[in-house]
C-alpha cells in the first residue's frame, strides 16, 4: 500500500514535549496536593506556539515526589518511539533544575553531542521546555531533580542510532520544536549531523556513509572502521555532504548499489525513488542506445557490465568531491550481495 498525502498525514508529538508535559503534571500535583481532584490532561506551550494536551496514562507519588507518564503518540509517522510511556519524576529541592535518566533513558559517553559526556541524553530544547513546566507552575527560584524515564528504552534504543553516537543505556529525549511531522527527513539528517560532529570530536580522520546495511557491511569490512565512524546516510548524500563542507574530515567513503550511486552520479543528491530517478537516455547517450530502454540501473549494469560500474563510480566521486573540496572523497559501488563492483 502506498504512502497517503502528507496532508492527510496525522502529526504527532516528540518525547521532549511529552517529557514536559509529564512534568507539569507533576508540578501541578505537587503544588495542589491532590486538593484539586484528579488530573487528567495537561496543557503545555510548544517553541513555536502551539499548545496540546496530553491525557496522563500513568501517576505515582510518594515522599516528596511524584510521577506522571504519558503515552508518546507520534502520529502517522513511523517512529520507534510511538507508544512508549515517557514518564518525569519531579523531586522539588535543591538549586535549579538538574536532570536525571531514569529507566531507559540513555547517558552520553562520547563527545560531539550538544551534551556533555556523563550527562542524561536529554537534548537542549527538551531540558529548556523541562524547566519552563517547573517554573511554570513553581515559581521562579526554586529547585527540582526532575527524572524522566522511558520503560523498555534501552531495547527500543538498540533500533536507533544511540549507541553507535556513544549514548549508552536507554533512548535519547528529542525534539527542537515538540512536533513529529510525519514521514520528515529532518530527524534522519541530524542524525548524521550528530554522527559526524562525534567522529570529529573523537579525532577520526576517515567517516564512511552508506546507502543501506549491506553496503555499509561490505564498506566497513573493507576498512576496518569503528561503528562510530560510519554514518547513516541512507537516500540524504546530500545532507551528509553539505554538513561535511562546512565540518571537513580528511576522508569520506561513500558506499551504495549501482541504483543510488547511479542517480549521484547524475548529479542528484537525494537518493529516494519518489525524489530522484535514473536518467536512463544519459545511460543510453554513454553506454549505447539499447541502453536506455533498460528498466532498472542494475538492468542496464547487466547489459554493459564494469564500464558502467567504473564510470558510476568516477562519476559519483566528481560529484561529491565537488561538494567537499576539504575533504577527500572515495567511492565503493556493490550488487544486491555486497560483492564490489567498482571503486576509486
Amino acid at each position: 500500500m502506498g504512502r497517503k498525502p502528507d496532508q492527510d498525514l496525522r502529526r504527532g508529538w516528540t518525547t521532549g514535549a511529552c517529557a514536559a508535559a509529564a512534568t507539569k503534571a507533576a508540578c501541578l500535583l505537587l503544588r495542589n496536593g491532590g486538593q484539586s481532584g484528579p488530573l487528567r490532561s495537561v496543557q503545555i506551550t510548544l517553541p513555536r506556539g502551539e499548545t496540546p494536551e496530553f491525557a496522563i496514562a500513568h501517576l505515582d507519588r510518594g515522599d516528596g515526589w511524584v510521577e506522571v507518564g504519558i503515552t508518546k503518540d507520534a502520529g502517522d509517522d513511523p517512529d520507534v518511539t510511538h507508544g512508549a510511556l515517557v514518564i518525569a519524576r519531579v523531586e522539588p529541592g535543591g538549586t535549579g533544575i538538574r536532570f536525571a535518566a531514569g529507566e531507559g533513558v540513555g547517558q552520553v559517553t562520547k563527545p560531539g553531542l550538544p551534551i556533555a559526556i556523563g550527562e542524561p541524553a536529554i537534548n537542549p530544547v527538551p531540558r529548556e521546555m523541562i524547566t519552563k513546566s517547573v517554573v511554570e507552575v513553581m515559581g521562579e527560584g526554586g529547585g527540582a531533580l526532575v527524572t524522566v524515564s522511558i520503560p523498555g528504552g534501552e531495547e527500543i534504543a538498540q533500533r536507533t542510532w544511540n549507541p553507535r553516537l556513544g549514548i549508552k543505556g536507554g533512548l535519547s529525549i528529542l525534539g527542537t520544536t515538540g512536533i513529529v511531522r510525519p514521514f520528515s527527513c529532518a530527524a534522519w539528517i541530524a542524525s548524521i549531523h550528530r554522527g559526524i560532529d562525534v567522529a570529529r570530536a573523537d579525532g577520526l580522520s576517515h567517516v564512511a556513509g552508506c546507502t543501506g546495511a549491506t553496503s555499509e557491511a561490505t564498506v566497513q569490512g573493507m576498512l576496518d572502521l569503528p561503528d562510530h565512524a560510519m554514518l547513516d546516510m541512507g537516500d540524504f548524500a546530500g545532507g551528509m555532504l553539505k554538513y561535511l563542507a562546512r565540518h571537513p574530515v580528511p576522508k569520506l567513503t561513500i558506499g551504495g548499489g549501482i541504483g543510488k550511486l547511479t542517480k549521484l552520479a547524475q548529479g542528484a543528491t537525494d537518493l529516494h525513488s519518489s525524489r530522484s530517478q535514473v536518467d536512463f537516455e544519459d545511460l543510453g547517450q554513454r553506454f549505447g542506445a539499447h541502453i536506455a530502454e533498460s528498466n532498472t540501473a542494475l538492468d542496464a549494469y547487466s547489459k554493459v557490465g564494469k564500464p558502467m560500474a567504473d564510470w558510476v563510480a568516477s562519476a559519483a566521486k566528481d560529484k561529491a568531491q565537488s561538494m567537499v573540496p576539504d575533504t577527500h572523497v572515495s567511492i565503493v559501488v556493490i550488487d544486491r550481495a555486497g560483492a564490489v563492483l567498482a571503486q576509486v
